[in-house]
């Protein structure tokens, strides 16, 4: 069993913690390495008692280490040149220079070790990079000012590596001589690492192809199409949540979503969102919830079987209010939109403030931040939706990768009325968190939509209107007729089916029936049939 030892001793005027490490077999559900010892992270969670998941714990081998270090079974294994010591400092600087930052986990050490060991660590190397980070973190995280006289005159560093994460253009500290580029505060704060994948995408310039595609488009085209996508986008946003809206409510909500941009992201602007998604307030309760709410089943007593707690509802008005903060700061730092839209959306949605709507709401804040950003060109919305239903079972685990860790840190109880009540202070389990792969998810279903999904509804709106004029050229009929027949031969492989012959084109002849069906099929030659059915669907009234 690893425990924590704490002593004081008088070094050089330095006061030590000391950690008696002693590794266990297991660490949070996975087995421990053999022949290695917990750092970093791990250590001090395990020493300490947090409650805070350890995402990539981190240790050391007893041996060398190819490479220096490597993965395995979920740990992160370094070579034995890396062992840190046996103090706290030793683990918490460990943790600071090679481990990826975890701010709940920095906020949960501080909240746990005597101010005073901190204060001393930093009177004793007060120009010390790490040194200062660690200052620098403590006073932002916690709100407490440490008894410590401000760093001397000393080169700032970073809060964060900015060749490691993504981050804002960060303001020097005086007092910490360290560079807060931080996206967020203390109140409310995401971290996005700079993966291979996210810098790939950042790098594809997807808000100049959109441009492109839609500037080389006549604006009539690109009005139906953006009404299609707008259509598509809300109902999938629906269908996600296992409801088939009716034709009135979806084109409501696109009216809505339309609206983004156009009103600042506040808490009464999200709130009145909420308010357009729920028309009948008899059995939901319109504004910030008063009660618990949980993802998950029932037993057989409709108790709850939660998969997911949101936040407690005293600290929904708190988080939500930091994370508006958080979204401001990353606009003015002019950080990549689509990072800051991943941000936001993901983060709202695991406060999850409504007692219902909390996912297309968290959805449209997509929309919100990259309307405002103006990285959508005026009046369209990419359909993230429908790229979400389409990819449902990535969607799902991306939002749970963050949210399922939680719950062993979530001690809650069911009420009388069958809904959950959180008993423990869980409000850092929904303020800090790291971003990166529901960003690198978002941008990939952004990509889709600018790379497919907005040009194929170009293509198919310039073939249509090839067809249509063709169709005119050879038989006079209503334009909504001659939609049909377009519809009805393309579901039905190029040929119009005698049931719907009978029924509705009984007057043309088999020649007509011939020609028209090979105007429709020249005009729809090479066009990429990926999803049709399903888009023919869409299109109908």
């Amino acid at each position: 069993m690893l425990y924590i030892e704490y002593f004081s001793t008088w070094l050089t005027g330095f006061r030590s913690m000391h950690l008696k490490l002693k590794s266990p077999a297991d660490f949070q559900g996975r087995l421990v390495p053999t022949g290695t010892q917990l750092a970093g992270w791990a250590a001090l969670v395990q020493a300490l008692g947090l409650h805070a998941p350890v995402r990539q714990p981190s240790c050391v081998s007893e041996k060398h280490v190819r490479g220096s270090q490597r993965e395995e079974v979920g740990f992160r294994i370094f070579d034995k040149r890396y062992q840190p010591g046996d103090q706290f400092i030793d683990h918490l600087t460990f943790a600071l220079r090679h481990e990826s930052i975890d701010l709940l986990i920095l906020k949960r050490v501080f909240e746990a070790v005597p101010k005073a060991v901190l204060e001393e660590f930093i009177r004793s190397t007060p120009t010390g990079a790490q040194t200062r980070r660690a200052w620098f973190f403590y006073e932002t995280l916690t709100g407490q000012m440490l008894d410590v006289d401000d760093a001397p005159n000393v080169r700032a560093v970073d809060a964060l590596d900015p060749k490691a994460y993504f981050t804002g253009k960060g303001e020097v500290s005086r007092r910490h001589k360290v560079r807060d580029n931080l996206l967020g505060s203390g109140d409310w704060c995401p971290v996005i690492r700079r993966t291979e994948q996210l810098e790939a995408f950042t790098a594809l310039g997807l808000v100049d192809r959109a441009a492109e595609t839609v500037g080389r488009t006549g604006q009539h085209l690109v009005t139906r199409a953006a009404n299609f996508l707008l259509l598509a986008d809300s109902r999938a946003s629906f269908e996600i949540e296992g409801e088939q809206a009716p034709r009135s409510r979806l084109e409501r909500w696109g009216k809505a979503v339309l609206q983004a941009g156009k009103n600042a992201l506040t808490l009464e602007e999200i709130t009145r969102l909420h308010r357009v998604l729920i028309e009948d307030t008899r059995f939901v309760f319109p504004g910030l919830r008063p009660d618990g709410v949980f993802l998950g089943e029932r037993d057989h007593l409709s108790d709850p079987l939660p998969e997911f707690i949101g936040a407690r509802p005293e600290d929904i008005e708190a988080l939500c209010v930091g994370m508006l903060a958080a979204n401001d700061r990353m606009r003015d730092d002019d950080l990549d939109p689509v990072l800051q839209a991943a941000a936001i959306a993901f983060g709202f949605i695991t406060v999850h403030p409504f007692q219902d709507g909390n996912g297309r709401v968290h959805r449209c804040l997509i929309h919100y931040v990259l309307a405002e950003r103006e990285y959508t060109p005026e009046g369209l919305v990419f359909p993230v939706s429908s790229v979400m239903l389409d990819r449902i079972s990535d969607y799902r685990k991306t939002l749970q990768s963050h949210s399922m860790p939680l719950m062993d840190f979530i001690d809650w109880r069911p009420t009388a009325d069958h809904n959950v009540e959180v008993l423990n202070d869980t409000a850092d389990l929904y303020r800090y968190f790291d971003c990166t792969e529901q960003a690198e998810f978002l941008y990939a279903c952004v990509q889709r939509t600018v790379e497919h999904d907005l040009p194929r509804e170009i293509d198919y709106l310039r073939r249509h209107d090839e067809a249509m004029a063709r169709i005119m050229e050879m038989i006079d009929m209503p334009d909504r007729l001659a939609q049909n027949l377009i519809l009805f031969i393309r579901q039905n492989n190029g040929t119009l089916s005698k049931r719907k012959r009978d029924k509705e084109f009984s007057a043309l002849s088999d020649d007509e029936v011939h020609g028209l069906g090979k105007i429709i099929q020249d005009a729809f030659q090479g066009f990429d049939e990926t999803g049709a059915q399903d888009q023919e669907q869409e299109r109908k009234p």
